[in-house]
């Protein structure tokens, strides 16, 4: 069977995303990036419902709660362009995920992306992110479907309630962040950065599920 390594928040896309994919029969590793403190316990709690509501309807799957927050968001906070941090923060978690599939021995990465809906979802910034896959394929079940057809299969699933549910969004997402940024800019941003040492201390802090 096909592996992929599944990227999964607590909103509504994500997780629609993994459950497209598993219907078509592969497998997958979950991963959620921890953005503790720029957000709260109760979103990490969230996703935690989220897999365990997937866990019912597609069987047990592995899963990893990634630190996030305290490392890159933190560094990209400090060092980077204010306006990139939507960017580099997406570019440093495809470097984790890519981390992962390698360790877990996946094909690809499956991610929740709906074009457009937010700002790293141009399709400029798509494709500033996609380099940091570091070769795998990036699958977006959702890239072109409309919001509406999405919530319509987050609620059939069960997943809507808990994806709407409180928790606290990202508090550090930029007032005017980039939504179209350039490949020069973006290696110029995370030429200040120790991106190995951000990405191993990620993959080394991760907690399996």
């Amino acid at each position: 069977m096909v592996r992929y390594v599944a990227l999964i928040s607590g909103g509504i896309d994500s997780p629609v995303a993994a459950h497209l994919m598993l219907g078509r029969g592969v497998e997958l590793v979950m991963v959620h990036f921890d953005n503790r403190p720029f957000t709260d316990d109760v979103e990490v709690e969230k996703v935690r419902e989220l897999i365990t509501r997937l866990r019912e309807i597609h069987g047990d799957m592995p899963a990893y709660l990634v630190p996030h927050g305290e490392t890159a968001q933190l560094a990209v906070a400090r060092g980077a362009p204010r306006r990139l941090g939507c960017v580099l923060c997406r570019r440093m978690m495809f470097r984790v995920a890519a981390a992962i599939a390698r360790k877990e021995g996946a094909a690809g990465i499956v991610t929740g992306e709906s074009l457009g809906q937010v700002a790293s979802q141009t399709l400029a910034n798509i494709r500033a992110e996609t380099s940091a896959l570091e070769g795998f394929p990036g699958i977006r079940p959702l890239i072109g479907i409309d919001k509406q057809e999405i919530v319509s299969i987050a609620r059939d699933i069960g997943t809507y309630e808990i994806s709407t549910s409180s928790g606290l969004c990202c508090t550090i997402v930029p007032s005017k962040p980039s939504v179209a940024a350039r490949d020069a800019e973006v290696e110029e941003a995370e030429s200040t950065l120790d991106m190995k040492e951000l990405v191993d201390a990620a993959v080394g802090g991760a907690e399996r599920w």
